[in-house]
């Protein structure tokens, strides 16, 4: 008991009060000079029922406004108390479509029916022009007889039990009651004292206090004490300020068998390569600066939560991951098996980038080979590349290791498309929905990381090629193409390096550069001083051109407003929070607009080169002394 109450204090992470998601490590002795606050009682936020009628100005508190998303309508303080980010609308709208997904698929097996409003008999939504055919209700090749029917905002006693871990305001937990059918429980955890009364408040409000419960526990340890397999979550969703770091071992515990875990990143900076050894210290992964960053970020994460289950005998299956604006969010199930296990080696492998041309090349960290019904582990042979680069001659950089198989589901995938396109005024971000979706839908499973047009042509110093004469080059050379979801001017190939820069020589032919301005180090002299060994061709091809292009869906969403991006975090005791734009000027563009008090103390150079035209009206001083002491001895 001793060791096992020392490791729950070295893995807890709590937040102070009235700040959303922010951890920081328990300190046992903060403990005794500030307890943690009781949770709140449910009786006390039923008391006194506020009105449905979410218009009027009943039931609210001074200060307090209220937010309307979805289903939901949220009381929100106006002091920043609680945080709430309008932004990942799309998050939460995803989530909700993909937990009915997950919840039709589970309870199936159970005898469950889910009924979704607004929803005619579903028909399997694709993007190609060949008809459509009828969903059934099946688990595997076996068909289950469905003798109850699950509706939303109902409880169901067989139905899915979720934890939101971080909660804040409970805007997404209650709109898992009111949206998401197949329910048992929803419980909605926050450390904050504030917001766990607040959650309890918006839960009978909405008309779910039958469904969420308000919880104020620190989330580690509230993952830990669900850990025995009879207490697990059916679906565990993470949404933190920052890193989830933190709370991915406890997570990968408390998920039960085959069951959801949801996962959001907005520590973008980190996991994109602008800090490769805290990436490391987070998520056991150096990332790098390049141009598939943004997918690598994706490929991080699922790294990490297969390493953490290995620990415990699980691992993780990818249902959908997506990289949107600027966060990422996974969802995966998560199973035990010792056997399985055994592949976790093989599914992560380390990255060598050039960084001359940006070339990159995948080493397998493990290596595993069938032999009859038995599977042989061994160590990887490598490594893929020499001391230099081959196309340029410039060095690697080393970074993961990352996860290398498939990060979606396809078949998931095309079940949440198929919900979302046939009910589309079920979301406010169902346009969106179903273009990311779509996009995800065409990438390429087996081929991990992509290359992009601009950065191809920029290096080689030549106009950029039209997207879709870049893609069906590649598909007349012999090669499979899609785009990236993570990435507008994406191409995810199966070609190799030597065959994308054949392609950019024999473009470059027909669009010279200037090669006596190039340097002789440079990449782009070495590249183009080899003679391509194929010829490309780059008449445009029909099927290089995507369904989701053709149909002209909202695929990369341009940010609709000024400052459209993370919000400031939630304040200690609450406070209204610094406007965006007041912090804007006051922090950025200090040369574009300098303070000339400050720049009288700077000496001018013209004027010291005596070629100063403006004398008394420059900005810049003009004083001898000044500019004596600025003289080198």
């Amino acid at each position: 008991m001793v060791v096992w109450a020392a490791r729950l204090l070295c893995c807890s992470r709590l937040r102070p009060a009235s700040v959303r998601k922010l951890s920081r490590t328990f300190n046992p002795m903060d403990a005794q000079k500030d307890p943690p606050p009781p949770p709140p009682d449910p009786a006390q936020a039923q008391a006194a029922p506020l009105s449905p009628d979410t218009g009027s100005e009943s039931g609210l508190l001074p200060g307090e406004t209220v937010v309307r998303e979805g289903k939901a309508a949220i009381l929100f303080p106006s002091a920043n108390e609680v945080f709430y980010n309008p932004v990942q609308e799309f998050n939460r709208d995803l989530t909700c479509a993909v937990i009915t997904e997950f919840a039709r698929d589970v309870l199936a097996q159970r005898g469950v029916k889910v009924e979704v409003p607004g929803e005619r008999e579903p028909v399997v939504v694709s993007l190609s022009d060949e008809q459509t055919d009828e969903r059934e209700e099946t688990n595997g090749s076996e068909k289950k007889k469905l003798t109850e029917t699950a509706r939303v905002g109902e409880r169901c006693e067989r139905g899915l039990r979720v934890l939101e871990g971080l909660a804040a305001s409970g805007l997404r937990s209650v709109r898992f009651g009111l949206e998401v059918p197949g329910l048992r429980s929803v419980t909605a955890n926050d450390f904050s004292a504030k917001a766990a009364a607040l959650i309890a408040r918006n839960a009978q409000h909405n008309g779910v206090g039958h469904l969420v419960e308000a919880s104020c526990k620190d989330a580690s340890l509230l993952m830990y004490e669900k850990r025995e397999k009879q207490e697990r979550f059916d679906v565990i969703d993470l949404d933190p300020y920052g890193s989830p770091s933190s709370f991915i071992d406890a997570a990968v515990q408390a998920v039960g068998e085959g069951g959801l875990l949801c996962v959001t990143c907005t520590d973008m900076a980190v996991m994109a390569g602008n800090s490769g050894e805290t990436c490391y210290s987070k998520y056991g992964s150096v990332s790098i600066k390049s141009k598939f960053c943004h997918e690598m970020a994706l490929r991080i994460i699922l790294h990490s939560l297969d390493q953490r289950a290995g620990v415990y005998q699980r691992y993780i299956q990818p249902l959908l991951s997506v990289s949107v604006d600027f966060y990422i969010r996974v969802f995966v199930r998560v199973f035990t098996g010792q056997a399985k296990v055994k592949n976790s080696a093989s599914k992560q492998a380390l990255i060598y980038n050039c960084v001359g041309c940006g070339s990159f090349h995948l080493q397998r960290m493990g290596r595993r080979t069938s032999n009859g019904k038995q599977m042989k582990y061994s160590a990887a042979t490598g490594p893929p590349v020499g001391p230099d680069c081959e196309h340029c001659g410039h060095r690697h950089q080393l970074g993961g290791p990352v996860w290398a198989e498939p990060i979606h589901d396809r078949e998931f995938v095309q079940k949440v498309l198929t919900a979302v396109s046939v009910n589309p005024s079920r979301f406010g971000t169902s346009r969106r929905i179903e273009g990311v979706l779509s996009v995800v839908t065409e990438e390429l499973e087996d081929v991990p990381l992509y290359y992009t047009v601009d950065h191809l042509s920029s290096t080689i110093h030549c106009n950029t090629p039209p997207l879709l004469q870049f893609r069906s080059a590649l598909l007349h050379a012999g090669h499979q193409v899609s785009l990236s979801h993570a990435c507008k001017n994406a191409i995810k190939t199966d070609a190799p390096p030597k065959v994308l820069w054949d392609v950019m020589r024999c473009w470059e032919k027909m669009n010279p550069v200037k090669r006596e301005k190039l340097s002789l180090t440079s990449p782009a002299f070495k590249i183009l001083s080899t003679d391509p060994s194929l010829e490309a061709c780059f008449t445009v091809r029909e099927d290089a051109n995507p369904q989701s292009r053709k149909k002209h869906l909202t695929r990369f969403q341009e940010n609709p407003q000024a400052f459209w991006g993370p919000k400031a975090r939630a304040r200690a005791g609450g406070g209204i929070s610094a406007d965006l734009q007041d912090k804007s000027r006051k922090f950025q563009n200090k040369r574009k607009t300098p303070d000339s008090s400050e720049l009288k103390n700077v000496p001018c150079k013209k004027f010291k080169q005596g070629s100063c035209q403006y004398g008394d009206k420059c900005c810049y001083s003009h004083d001898p002394e000044l500019l004596n002491q600025n003289k080198p001895e």
